[in-house]
């Protein structure tokens, strides 16, 4: 519905959970999205973690970072095919596209084919977003630290393995921002941001950036409590320091500047993740005081 009414506004999967799927899926997908937006579709790619993939998607959960970067060129091999710029014979280790027949050929896409982001949290999955996407797009769950002294390293490690450089990606920092008009609505848009924090914290694979400040005790207790089943006591834990190092907090008029000292000489674009899903007319004077700049 996005795609079909409006005319200027960039949309995509942020992300789309490539494991639960496979290339040829998605390429379908992205390329009539690509199709119906008239060529403002990005294709937003991550991982989950192993349990979801495992226990919720009943899907396969092996190499991650490599198969996930299999995934991306297996996309653009079919995209290729498609475009007519080779045939399709990609052989992987964990996906093989050989079969392409004029019936399920689409054929060029007027408005030619989508970038492909790709979502990362650890060294070795962003990395594969530095080798082979277009957009790397960072987890909500990084704070201005751990994304200068994890993310960006990282990222730089697989840009150089493909001879590229970092203005040869766009990297898109999803922010998760707590604000509201009223006081009541600005105290439960910091309950529901807590309430994420403390399960994202609870998550091994998510301990770097706490352990960049220093947190390390609170993942081992937050874990503990998931596991017991304790959500709700785990949202107190999550102290108004740890709120502001990875949210970004305030009166509405103050977000715009808040979010370009958070990701300045880190992002080229921002996603502002809210968990409250206000009005859409809520964050039209936050977009126009960024676009300002």
């Amino acid at each position: 519905m996005a795609a079909e009414h409006t005319s200027t506004l960039r949309l995509g999967t942020g992300i789309a959970i490539a494991f639960a799927r496979n290339p040829m899926n998605l390429a379908n997908q992205g390329y009539d999205m690509q199709s119906i937006s008239g060529g403002r579709f990005v294709l937003g790619l991550g991982s989950q973690v192993k349990p979801h993939i495992e226990k919720r998607f009943s899907s396969v959960w092996s190499h991650p970072a490599e198969r996930m970067r299999e995934i991306v060129l297996a996309i653009k091999a079919i995209w290729n095919c498609w475009e007519g710029k080779a045939p399709l014979d990609f052989k992987g280790r964990f996906y093989t596209h050989t079969i392409m027949i004029p019936a399920f050929n689409p054929g060029p896409n007027p408005y030619g084919t989508p970038p492909i982001f790709t979502g990362g949290f650890g060294p070795l999955m962003t990395a594969v977003a530095g080798e082979v996407a277009d957009g790397f797009i960072a987890h909500p769950f990084s704070s201005r630290r751990s994304l200068l002294e994890n993310t960006l390293p990282a990222l730089e490690q697989g840009l150089a393995k493909s001879g590229r450089r970092r203005t040869d990606i766009e990297v898109m920092c999803a922010t998760l921002v707590v604000t509201a008009d009223t006081a009541e609505a600005f105290a439960a848009s910091k309950l529901a941001a807590r309430k994420q924090l403390a399960f994202y914290g609870s998550t091994p694979a998510y301990l770097p950036t706490l352990a960049c400040h220093g947190w390390e005790e609170l993942h081992r207790e937050l874990n503990r409590l998931s596991k017991a089943g304790r959500w709700d006591d785990m949202t107190g834990l999550i102290g108004d320091d740890m709120l502001a190092e990875i949210a970004v907090v305030g009166e509405r008029r103050e977000i715009a500047g808040k979010l370009r000292a958070r990701l300045a000489g880190i992002a080229d674009s921002v996603s502002i993740t809210h968990n409250r899903c206000p009005d859409p007319s809520h964050w039209a004077d936050v977009v126009q005081a960024l676009k300002q700049d």
